[in-house]
């Protein structure tokens, strides 16, 4: 007869088939530690182009359209990387599990993601052609916050909690309007660092 120790190593291992059939489980904390990095990059780049050397008062208007259209080139490049990323890490960490990368788990959380997330880009470029550049990065945040609670049935419970902390981030970062940069670079930078590490050790390391 099996041991006590046996039937509970067996459940683990029936828990473990039924999780990986319904939630896509092959994210990689790696490439959550790196979309942090490039955010801190993209934070710090962003400030020393906007900011005088004393740090207090724009170096350019915010109605200037090149310095719109700059800071928008440097976002949309920093997210493409990331997805970049993203996608080589994930796609190399199913293929170590034998699983597919790209299955209807992953067409799932894809839409759950996409839909807050287009929603609010479109807001936030609406926002950018009216001028109201302080709103930029709290609604970033809190967008990305929805998106990521919305797709979070679908894989780890940890990405709904690191979708509250953005969306927390954000809703105080709309309350003192004029410091988006430095809650940008928690919520995307310190805060896909943290997220990540956990991943790693929680989930990459088995």
């Amino acid at each position: 007869m099996k041991t006590e120790q046996e039937y509970l190593e067996d459940l683990k291992e029936i828990r473990g088939l039924m999780e990986r059939s319904s939630k896509f489980v092959s994210l990689s904390g790696l490439s959550g530690i790196l979309a942090g990095v490039y955010a801190l990059a993209c934070a710090g780049i962003a400030y020393f182009y906007i900011y005088t050397d004393n740090g207090r008062f724009p170096r350019v208007l915010f109605d200037d359209t090149s310095t719109k259209l700059n800071l928008l080139l440097l976002g949309v490049v920093t997210l493409v990387i990331t997805i970049v990323t993203g996608i080589f890490l994930t796609v190399r960490k199913a293929k170590d599990n034998g699983e597919k990368p790209f299955n209807k788990l992953t067409a799932r959380l894809t839409v759950n993601l996409l839909i807050p997330l287009v929603a609010g880009g479109i807001a936030i470029l609406i926002m950018l052609e009216k001028g109201f550049i302080g709103f930029t990065a709290p609604f970033t945040l809190i967008f990305y916050g929805l998106a990521l609670i919305n797709a979070s049935k679908y894989t780890y419970s940890d990405i709904r909690s690191l979708g509250i902390v953005e969306v927390i981030l954000g809703l105080i970062a709309l309350y003192v309007i004029g410091y988006g940069i430095l809650f940008w670079a928690l919520g995307f930078g310190v805060g896909h660092i943290v997220y990540g590490t956990i991943m790693h050790f929680k989930y990459d390391r088995k």
